[in-house]
C-alpha cells in the first residue's frame, strides 16, 4: 500500500512539473516605441482633466529626425498609431471651437515652423491614411531649438491664459496652445 501512495505521489509530482509549461502565455518583447499619454492638469492628484494625448515614443538611435518625420510631409506625431487627442471641454485652436471629444493628432514638420492638425479620424495607423478633407482645425506654429531628446516626448504646461502642448524630439521644439 504504502509503495502504491509512494508510485502514486511521484507520477502526479512528475506531471505537475511537465503541465506548467503547457499554460505559460506567450507575451511579446517589449515595444520599441511604448505608449505613453500626457494630460493637463499634469498631477495625478487632480483627476478634473481638461486635455490628454495618447501617444508612441520612437527613439532617434543615431538617426536624424528629418528622415523620420519628414519635413513637408504629414507625420502621425509619434510611431505606431497616430497619436490621439482627447479634449474633456471645448477649447479653442487658433481662431476655432474644437468641441469635447477624442481626435486624432497629426503634425507637418518644416524647417522654421509645424503645422498642427486635429483631424476626426479615429483608430488610424501611422498617417498612411491621413485625408485633409477630415481636418477639423489646423495651426502653424513656430519652431525652437533646446537640447537633444532621443525620444519623442509631449508635456503641458499653462501660461498666458492657454494649456500649451510642448513637443519634444532631437533638437526641435515647438508649442501648441490650447485656450479653455
Amino acid at each position: 500500500m504504502k509503495k502504491t501512495t509512494l508510485l502514486t505521489t511521484i507520477t502526479f509530482a512528475f506531471l505537475m512539473l511537465l503541465s506548467t509549461g503547457v499554460n505559460a502565455q506567450k507575451f511579446s518583447k517589449l515595444d520599441k516605441s511604448p505608449m505613453d499619454a500626457a494630460a493637463f492638469p499634469t498631477s495625478y492628484k487632480d483627476a478634473n482633466k481638461l486635455i490628454k494625448i495618447v501617444y508612441s515614443r520612437p527613439q532617434l538611435k543615431d538617426r536624424e529626425l528629418s528622415a523620420l518625420a519628414p519635413n513637408g510631409e504629414v507625420w502621425r506625431t509619434g510611431a505606431n498609431e497616430a497619436a490621439e487627442l482627447t479634449l474633456f471641454t471645448d477649447m479653442k485652436f487658433g481662431d476655432t471651437t474644437i468641441k469635447t471629444g477624442t481626435y486624432t493628432f497629426y503634425l507637418i514638420p518644416n524647417e522654421k515652423e509645424w503645422t498642427a492638425i486635429i483631424s476626426k479620424d479615429l483608430n488610424v495607423w501611422g498617417s498612411y491614411f491621413y485625408k485633409e478633407e477630415n481636418d477639423v482645425a489646423r495651426l502653424s506654429v513656430p519652431v525652437t531649438t533646446g537640447d537633444s531628446l532621443d525620444a519623442f516626448s509631449i508635456v503641458f504646461d499653462e501660461a498666458d491664459g492657454a494649456i500649451n502642448m510642448h513637443l519634444g524630439w532631437g533638437t526641435a521644439r515647438v508649442a501648441v496652445p490650447f485656450v479653455k
